[in-house]
C-alpha cells in the first residue's frame, strides 16, 4: 500500500547550470534596460525644469538640475557598459553550450567509427576487392572471346531470331487474352451439306443392305 500511495519520482530536469546562468544574465539585462528608460525620462524632465528655472530667474536651481542631469548621464553610460558586458557573457555561455554539443557529437561519431573499423578487417576488404576485380576481368575476357568468334552475319541472325521470339510471344499473349466467345467466332463452321460424289458413294453402299432385307 505504501508503494501505491508513495510519491512518484520526478524525471531528471533537462535544465543545466549553464541554462540557469544564461537566464539570470538575461533577467539582469532586462532590469538594466528598464533602469535606463527611467534615467532617460528623468533626464528629459530635469532638462525641462532647468529651462523653466532659467525663465523664472532661478539660476542656481537650474544649475543644480543640470548637475543632477550630468550625474545621471554618467550612470547611463555605466549601464551601457554593463549591458554590453552582460550581452557578451551571455553570448559566450551560449556559444560554449553549442561547442559542447558539437564535441559530444564528434565523440559519439568517433566511437561509432572505431566500432565499424573493428568489424571491417582490412585484409578481408582487400580480398573481396581482388575477387571482384578478377571476376570482372574474366567476364571481359569471355565477352571478347565470344564477340571475336561471331561474324556480322551471326549477329544479324541473332537479332532476327530475337525479334521473331518477341513477336511470337506477343502473339501468344494476345491469343490468351481473348475471351472464349471471340475465339469460337473466329473458327470456321462445320459444313452440313456433303458434296455430290460423296452422296452417290453412300447411296451405293446402302442399296445391297436393302435387297438383303427383302
Amino acid at each position: 500500500m505504501g508503494a501505491l500511495f508513495g510519491k512518484s519520482k520526478k524525471p531528471p530536469s533537462r535544465i543545466t547550470e549553464q541554462d540557469k546562468a544564461v537566464l539570470q544574465l538575461k533577467q539582469q539585462r532586462d532590469k538594466l534596460k528598464q533602469y535606463q528608460k527611467r534615467i532617460e525620462l528623468s533626464l528629459e524632465k530635469d532638462r525641462e525644469l532647468a529651462k523653466k528655472c532659467l525663465n523664472t530667474g532661478r539660476k542656481e536651481r537650474a544649475k543644480l538640475l543640470l548637475r543632477k542631469k550630468r550625474y545621471q548621464e554618467k550612470l547611463l553610460e555605466n549601464t551601457d557598459n554593463q549591458l554590453e558586458n552582460l550581452e557578451k557573457l551571455t553570448s559566450d555561455i551560449e556559444f560554449s553550450q553549442v561547442e559542447i554539443q558539437v564535441i559530444e557529437g564528434l565523440k559519439t561519431g568517433n566511437q561509432a567509427l572505431k566500432s565499424l573499423q573493428q568489424i571491417l578487417n582490412i585484409d578481408e576488404i582487400e580480398k573481396i576487392m581482388d575477387e571482384t576485380r578478377e571476376g570482372v576481368e574474366k567476364q571481359q575476357e569471355l565477352d571478347e572471346i565470344l564477340s571475336g568468334r561471331l561474324t556480322e552475319e551471326d549477329e544479324s541472325s541473332i537479332l532476327q531470331e530475337l525479334d521473331d521470339l518477341v513477336a511470337l510471344d506477343d502473339a501468344e499473349r494476345a491469343q490468351e487474352s481473348l475471351p472464349e466467345e471471340d475465339i469460337n467466332e473466329k473458327l470456321p463452321d462445320v459444313p452440313t451439306d456433303m458434296p455430290e460424289p460423296e452422296k452417290a458413294k453412300r447411296k451405293k453402299t446402302e442399296e445391297p443392305k436393302v435387297a438383303l432385307m427383302v
